[in-house]
């Protein structure tokens, strides 16, 4: 039978293993990951893992029996360094690792600072591994003064965290506004309004000109001239794909690995699923980087292996946790030109919908789960509700449906 072997141990590697055993294949399957720990979820690290909420074992999708009773060998602390298509062949250190399958995993990685500017200082950190979120833990102390570099969710919900825990928080944003790449102006003025409510000293139109300190961080010099002590970073200026690998063994790449509907990429016998994965989605190319797209496209990748012919039509949502408030989002609000706002029936519940003519494209819900689910149902339907009876108090949701 033949051996699939995964590149990647994260979510969408994990899901695709089991998925393939669900399916009954019985050949080896084995995941390679260059971390140290088994796969884990990403999305409590900088929420509930950080404020001490989670336990380190609780963050593991599975523990190492239930890998070993699915027979799903898994090889961490060892990274891939080539693929020989032709060959069908790894390496992954010293040794060659065959495959009759290969799937990429790969996830992505988050853009550093550059080390012109003190990016390479200690005490500057990114929110990504698990190993990033025990580096800069202890940071995390009543007084001390942390620097956000960054304003979209990831840079949000690391304030957040910091904010919570009695740390003097200030939030640099480059662009005129924070969210200003993912969502409305009244979504930024939900959360910009939230996050000073906490005590969050957020700047926006202004940048990071450089840092400084001998060997760790201490200042923060701004692109408006401001200077700010400071007793560490956090970096949350966006992720790439990690692509180098799959590029480096002649795979097509475009905004990510480049795959068909159903996974497979420009290579024979090499899939791709996950953050680092390019998919058609109508006429445009897309790349979402979720845990539920990573799962669903992983699941849909495990199918088509095994014979399903399947295109993967894919049903984006996301969320954020924020304090007290849980943002879900439905759709994708690219080319927007209209926002609706309904109120919530609960005090700091509200829900924007956005709208390109007369189609609903997304929906931002802040504490307003109904909203959520019935605004994914409709945008999974193709149903374009009239904003105006979006907007009504009166309008009874469930009956859009």
């Amino acid at each position: 039978m033949k051996h699939i072997v995964v590149v990647g141990a994260g979510q969408a590697a994990s899901a695709l293993a089991f998925k393939l055993r669900a399916l009954k294949h019985t050949g080896a399957i084995t995941l390679i990951g260059d971390e140290p720990d088994l796969p884990y979820q990403r999305p409590p690290l900088s929420k509930a893992y950080l404020l001490g909420d989670m336990t380190r074992e609780r963050l593991f999708l599975r523990p190492q029996s239930a890998y070993d009773e699915a027979d799903i060998a898994v090889r961490m602390g060892g990274a891939v360094t080539a693929i020989d298509p032709g060959a069908r062949r790894l390496t992954v250190g010293d040794e060659q690792v065959d495959y009759d399958t290969l799937v990429l995993t790969t996830g992505s990685s988050p853009i550093r600072l550059p080390a012109q500017i003190g990016g390479d200082l200690k005490g500057v950190y990114c929110v990504r591994t698990l190993g990033d979120i025990d580096a800069m833990a202890p940071h995390f102390a009543t007084g001390k003064r942390a620097l956000i570099v960054g304003g979209g969710y990831i840079g949000l919900e690391a304030a957040a965290v910091a904010a919570k825990l009695g740390l003097n928080v200030t939030v640099v944003e480059m662009a005129e506004r924070i969210l200003q790449r993912v969502a409305s102006p009244q979504t930024a003025d939900y959360f910009r309004a939230l996050h000073q409510s906490h005590g969050v000293n957020i700047l926006e139109g202004v940048g990071l000109a450089k840092l400084m300190g001998d060997t760790e961080v201490t200042q923060a010099v701004l692109s408006d001239g401001q200077t700010l002590d400071v007793d560490f970073v956090i970096a949350g200026i966006g992720i790439r794909p990690n692509t180098a690998l799959a590029q480096s063994a002649g795979l097509t790449i475009d905004n990510g690995i480049s795959t068909d509907a159903f996974g497979k990429t420009s290579v024979a016998d090499i899939w791709a699923a996950g953050d680092c994965a390019s998919f058609p989605l109508g006429e445009a190319r897309i790349r979402l980087e979720s845990v539920p797209n990573a799962i669903d496209q992983a699941e849909a990748v495990a199918a088509n292996i095994m014979g399903a012919n399947a295109p993967y039509v894919a049903k984006p949502w996301f969320w954020s946790d924020q304090y007290d408030v849980k943002l879900q989002i439905a759709g994708l609000n690219t080319g927007y030109d209209a926002v609706v706002t309904r109120s919530g029936d609960k005090p700091g519940a509200v829900s924007h919908w956005y709208y390109r003519g007369v189609n609903l494209l997304a929906v931002d819900a802040m504490n307003a789960p109904r909203e959520f689910m019935v605004g994914k149902r409709l945008i999974e339907a193709g149903k374009s509700p009239a904003p105006d009876m979006i907007a009504s108090p009166d309008t009874a949701l469930k009956s859009l449906l």
